[in-house]
């Protein structure tokens, strides 16, 4: 029997509806309020997201290498519910997919053109070298440790402690039963609106590319009234994916998401500048390891440059703003995982497909611009979603490659989408694993609301200033969630400890019984045979 909803899907649609009102309205309004609270978060507390980020990391790997790494997100010796590859398949298509294809070659190419924080002249070989290095630091271990830590907490408390599978229920080991009250819909309402703009930001994105590749191959105009028809087409078929299950929705279409994408990295790996590919993704790794620590906590206060707010406090907050969905997705098809299964498949494996996605398609975009002078770098200082397509014109068969991509970048649109209303739906349904499929179809409607008033606000200037504004009380929520995880696992590594030394003593006393009885038995064995020779010696 399915629960109605309560106190939080009403507020948070009236709370996403004041947001669209007013972006239909009044969009320039909207828009010059997101960038006064962008302005105020990024220059006061910017700091904050670089510290939190890095802090999420390490507490991952941390939690993963300690003992608690062995404790089983279900019951004790409970298989998991999706095979390896499959569930590899799910998190990645959830969780980044829309991002790296748009930005694949976007992001190499415009910090090519503008190397971060004036480190060396735009259009170098060095520039080169540092846009690869900047290009695998945003899309690598950092992203996904805010992932992994809203992931853990609620696979944690769902499959382990047996409760609801809410943001709230996070907190219950340091609020107690507070979370079931206001407090508790305060936090879960905040996770429905951060997560409503991060994936309206992917959506966004998504459409965003898909017009340029619309343009490419089929001499689309580029324009907010093309993207608002492309919004209107995409929304449709993921409204209908919402109404499927998810074991034959999210899962065939992430499984088709893997294959396309694998065979377009593999077609463009062999068909595209190998060796160059080869040797820039292995020089990228290394100055990625050498830099990280520079890198994850660089500010600019003698310059007062903004370059790191527009692209890593961005990529950390887009990152945070979609944590709760993410992170909620990947708890509900975890269950049987170890929890140091859960964070190096969460961290580890996606980290690796974005570098290998990055040395091919932002490797073979930088040869191109680098020899050949493909006229990449231009196009992406003109409109920046246009660099993937023209890329692909220097491989064989371009025309055949761009349709590919575009129906990849669908898929991972309607992946993306589809996956974000069966969360909102468990998030708003309080914790049900398969939320009602009105409900679903409810979210997804709203999703689309929110990217269209964005676009119509201000394009990709306005996906990313709200994804900063909004992701930031959720940041403050998750340094909490941390604490308290840590804190359950804690009190179950002294219970589990506090059993086995009781198994151990009672073993021991175990043994100690046994041997004073076996002592016991051989002294009166040795009595009654010391009886019955003294009998024999008698008669």
């Amino acid at each position: 029997m399915q629960k109605r909803p309560g106190w939080v899907f009403y507020l948070s649609v009236v709370l996403l509806a004041v947001f669209v009102v007013m972006g239909i309205g009044r969009p320039e309004q909207l828009a010059e309020g997101a960038e006064l609270a962008l302005d105020f978060t990024t220059e006061h507390f910017g700091w904050l997201y670089l510290f939190a980020t890095t802090g999420f990391l390490l507490f991952c790997f941390g939690v993963a290498f300690s003992p608690a790494g062995r404790i089983r997100l279900g019951a004790d010796g409970e298989s998991p519910e999706f095979p390896y590859p499959t569930w590899l398949g799910m998190i990645f298509s959830a969780g980044m997919g829309v991002g790296l294809v748009f930005w694949g070659v976007a992001e190499p190419m415009s910090h090519y053109n503008n190397p971060p924080l004036g480190q060396t002249t735009g259009g170098t070989p060095e520039a080169a070298r540092i846009s690869m290095q900047y290009s695998l630091f945003h899309w690598g271990f950092h992203q996904w440790a805010n992932f992994a830590v809203v992931g853990l907490s609620i696979a944690y408390v769902r499959f382990r402690r047996q409760r609801a599978g809410l943001i709230s229920e996070t907190f219950r080991a340091s609020l107690g039963d507070r979370v079931d009250g206001p407090l508790g819909h305060g936090i879960n309402t905040l996770a429905v609106v951060s997560t409503v703009f991060g994936v309206a930001t992917t959506l966004g994105l998504g459409i965003i590319q898909i017009n340029s590749g619309l343009g490419a191959v089929a001499d689309v105009g580029f324009g907010t009234s093309q993207q608002m028809m492309i919004l209107a087409g995409v929304s449709v078929i993921f409204l209908l994916c919402s109404l499927m299950p998810l074991e034959s929705g999210v899962r065939y279409v992430s499984d088709a998401n893997m294959l396309l994408a694998a065979a377009l990295l593999v077609f463009v790996f062999f068909a595209g500048p190998t060796d160059f590919i080869t040797a820039a993704m292995t020089n990228a790794i290394g100055d990625y390891f050498s830099n990280v620590i520079g890198m994850s906590l660089v500010m600019t206060p003698y310059t007062g440059e903004d370059w790191v707010e527009r692209w890593t406090i961005f990529y950390w907050a887009w990152g945070l703003s979609w944590a709760p969905f993410v992170g909620s997705f990947i708890a509900r098809i975890s269950r049987g995982r170890t929890i140091r299964e859960f964070v190096l498949g969460v961290i580890g494996m996606p980290v690796l497909l974005s570098v290998a996605w990055f040395a091919v398609f932002g490797g073979s975009a930088l040869y191109y611009e680098l020899f050949e002078s493909a006229g990449i770098a231009a196009a992406v200082d003109t409109e920046i979603s246009s660099g993937l397509f023209l890329m692909l014109e220097s491989l064989p068969f371009p025309e055949i490659l761009g349709w590919l991509v575009l129906i990849l970048i669908i898929l991972f649109v309607i992946t993306s989408a589809n996956s974000a209303t069966f969360v909102l739906g468990m998030f708003t349904g309080k914790g049900v694993l398969t939320p009602s499929r009105w409900l679903r179809v409810g979210w997804g409607f709203i999703q689309v609301l929110v990217a269209g008033v964005l676009l119509l606000s201000g394009g990709l200037g306005a996906l990313q200033t709200m994804s900063i504004v909004a992701a930031f009380p959720f940041m403050i929520l998750m340094i909490f969630m941390a604490a308290a995880l840590l804190r359950s696992l804690r009190e179950e590594q002294r219970q589990m400890e506090l059993h086995a030394a009781m198994l151990e003593v009672r073993m021991q006393r175990m043994l100690k019984d046994y041997e004073a009885d076996r002592e016991q038995s051989e002294a009166d064995h040795e009595r009654s045979a010391e009886i019955a020779g003294h009998n024999e010696s008698t008669d």
